[in-house]
């Protein structure tokens, strides 16, 4: 537990929270001293354990919730029972995600809507019921996790790349009308970073071309990240909360990069 707790007695929902940078990032906010709001689609079983483990671990205030994010509705009911919980949101970190891979003329409806509805939606109806306590508070703090594929484009992620694109714009805009109000927001693009998802990957790909994990993972790496290694999650979790203390007020309306040189090529 860090000694020094710069965001204590804040209050801060991570949507997307229970693995990945996610789980990272919310743990990072507790261990500087945030009341949390754990969030995730796992069973209950799971949500409530990683719940638990935070207040324990960091002694903190931790609920917890299972909301689906496609769903405007449910996003209501998440805001407010937050608010009912822990008494407001102080931060609030849009990390949550849709991924699907495919052409474009391959890509379905129904993947494309949840794209947009997952990893950009979302991020504006938190952010639209999030601001007005912050307004009143006269303080407030959102991160965007955009990816280098906001700045960057690529075959086969029609749905990521535009999303993650667009989420730059909504956190542009944010940044300019609150820029008086004591409220920051921004966005962190982070690389190929440590995930289950990216773990998966080099996994599969270590089994079918018959090659050790370092191998597999340089492969992956491969015209990305100059620097030859996953991004890691703590670093952009410690990004994240740095720009969530009173040392980061200046910097807001900004797409960060972390991504081991990959978007300066």
């Amino acid at each position: 537990m860090h000694t020094h707790r710069p965001l204590s007695g804040k209050r801060a929902l991570v949507t997307g929270s229970t693995r990945g940078l996610g789980l990272a990032t919310i743990a990072r906010l507790a261990a500087d001293g945030c009341d949390v709001v754990v969030h995730g689609l796992d069973d209950g079983t799971a949500l409530e354990a990683i719940r638990a483990g935070l207040e324990r671990d960091h002694r903190v205030r931790a609920v917890s919730s299972g909301a689906n994010l496609a769903d405007p509705a449910a996003i209501d009911v998440l805001i407010t029972s937050t608010l009912s919980g822990l008494g407001g949101i102080d931060i609030l970190v849009n990390n949550a995600v849709a991924r699907h891979t495919g052409l474009v003329e391959e890509f379905t409806a129904d993947q494309w809507d949840e794209s947009i509805a997952v990893n950009l939606s979302s991020a504006f109806h938190t952010t639209r019921l999030v601001l007005p306590g912050m307004k009143q508070r006269g303080w407030g703090r959102i991160v965007n996790v955009s990816s280098i594929y906001g700045l960057r484009g690529a075959v086969n992620r029609v749905g990521y790349v535009t999303s993650k694109t667009a989420l730059i714009g909504l956190t542009r805009a944010v940044a300019l009308e609150t820029a008086r109000n004591g409220i920051t927001c921004n966005a962190v693009c982070p690389g190929t970073s440590v995930s289950p998802t990216h773990e998966e990957a080099i996994a599969r790909l270590a089994v079918s071309a018959g090659l050790a994990r370092e191998a597999a993972e340089t492969q992956v790496l491969t015209g990305k990240q100059p620097t030859g290694r996953l991004i890691s999650a703590e670093g952009v979790a410690a990004l994240i909360a740095f720009l969530c203390t009173d040392a980061a007020a200046d910097i807001t309306g900004a797409a960060l990069p972390i991504d081991g040189a990959w978007s300066a090529g």
